[in-house]
């Protein structure tokens, strides 16, 4: 048998199998002012529109696109549109047989099946942007964070307003002085969307057939197979707990990454599940309030956060925010620092301070309201692969905010308090949530976890 990437993967021991994949490729030759070939995995759904986000950039050359329906309506224009590119159903065959050919790979598809391509495509040396959050479980992040580092590639998470006006105002407040006082965080995400539209499900849904051209097998990559659905595909399989990580998985990273990151906060200590409104062994509740609770960090003191999610499941709303009316209908924040309370938005929305004395005490001292023109985080991804940039939500950063987010999931799937010692990094007081910090893969994808 001939020896490519994809059968070594599939047969050899994790070592050799690691050892073989990490030989030097294309991207090691990539310099300043070269283009950046991108191969694509996921184009359904954003796809479309992600891709023309990377193609304003300049430099990215789309040199395959794969889905597990190749014949979906969305990649149907993206075929038209990159004639030149290659299109592959299964994205271990287009590492395997264009590994000269590609620099980088975008990972846009369902959470599921994020941790074994951006494995697969770190251990060939491909730099990896992969979409938020960057898995399902915490043990597949914590893979993925030690396997950016052993393989030296550039990688990005998909919370792109972490490449905005928000994420540069963030770091001047917390250099000067603003932010180390927050002891308080309330976020929420009140918008219904698709993750809980089915009410009280009992059982998995049956009785429909996968369109002709899906692989339907591949798309459940590492989880284990059950029977097609349109619950389940197209886009709605964010609600499912096998598939997703529900509201806040998806909301998340974009409204609490910049509190992550320059907060310091790493995990915390506590994680409970305050509110559940119609809670199911298979989708995510209805509606959520969750509690994080972190310890004093580097002269930081003890904070906590509270999520909100699900229609009219609201935070209290701060005596400086009288006389305005909250907008329900977009994710926020309220963060508590000090004496002075901040308002925000999602995403590269910037932060206001509620008190408007407050706020010109913040304008006298000079802190800079105007952040200049900086890459987009598409194109600071691709300025990475090259060189000439450190990307911003690297998996060293990105990671561990996904693995707050994973024991949030598992807040909401389970209910009650989570004691986790952020040294062990295991959750001390419920074997059962121990227990789903990882998955176990279903027979024929246990070679990822080995990578």
């Amino acid at each position: 048998m001939k020896i490519t990437r994809r059968n070594a993967i599939l047969t050899a021991g994790a070592g050799a199998a690691a050892a073989l994949l990490h030989r030097p490729s294309w991207s090691d030759v990539v310099g300043a002012n070269e283009k950046v070939n991108v191969a694509w995995c996921g184009v359904g759904n954003r796809g479309p529109r992600i891709i023309e986000n990377f193609e304003k950039s300049g430099i990215a050359n789309f040199v395959a696109f794969c889905d597990v329906d190749p014949e979906n309506k969305h990649i149907n224009g993206t075929k038209e549109k990159f004639p030149k590119a290659r299109i592959f159903q299964d994205w271990r065959k287009m590492l395997d047989d264009m590994d000269k050919d590609i620099d980088a790979v975008v990972v846009l598809v369902p959470d599921h099946s994020h941790f074994p391509i951006t494995m697969a495509a770190m251990a060939a040396g491909k730099h990896v942007y992969t979409e938020k959050p960057l898995a399902r479980t915490f043990q597949e992040i914590e893979l993925m964070i030690g396997a950016a580092k052993r393989h030296g590639v550039a990688t990005q998470m998909g919370n792109q307003g972490y490449s905005g006006d928000n994420h540069f105002q963030f770091k001047a407040l917390k250099e000067a002085g603003v932010m180390n006082k927050v002891t308080h965080v309330d976020a929420y995400m009140n918008k219904w969307r698709r993750w809980h539209p089915w009410g009280d499900l009992k059982a998995m849904p049956t009785g429909e057939t996968a369109p002709a051209t899906m692989d339907w097998d591949l798309w459940h990559s590492t989880t284990p197979l059950h029977a097609f659905s349109k619950k389940f595909h197209p886009g709605d399989w964010r609600g499912w707990y096998q598939h997703g990580t529900g509201c806040f998985g998806d909301w998340g990273a974009h409204v609490l990454d910049s509190i992550h990151s320059f907060l310091e906060l790493g995990m915390p200590e506590k994680i409970s599940a305050t509110k559940m409104v119609q809670p199911n062994d298979l989708i995510f509740p209805l509606a959520t309030t969750i509690n994080f609770q972190f310890p004093e960090r580097n002269g930081l003191p003890a904070m906590d956060i509270d999520w909100y999610d699900g229609v009219d499941n609201l935070p209290p709303l701060p005596a400086e925010f009288a006389g305005r009316e909250l907008d329900t209908k977009q994710p926020g924040k309220f963060i508590y620092a000090g004496d002075t309370v901040f308002q925000g938005g999602s995403h590269a929305h910037t932060l206001q301070a509620l008190d408007s004395e407050k706020a010109k005490a913040l304008e006298e001292k000079g802190i800079p309201t105007k952040f200049g023109t900086n890459s987009d985080h598409y194109e600071n991804f691709l300025l990475a692969c090259r060189g000439d940039e450190e990307t911003r939500s690297p998996f060293s950063v990105s990671g561990p905010l996904s693995q707050v987010l994973a024991l949030g999931c598992l807040a909401q799937r389970l209910g009650g308090e989570l004691l986790f010692d952020r040294e062990t990094k295991q959750i001390t007081n419920n074997a059962a949530a121990n227990a789903l910090l990882k998955d176990t893969p279903r027979k024929g994808w246990e070679q990822y976890y080995a990578l």
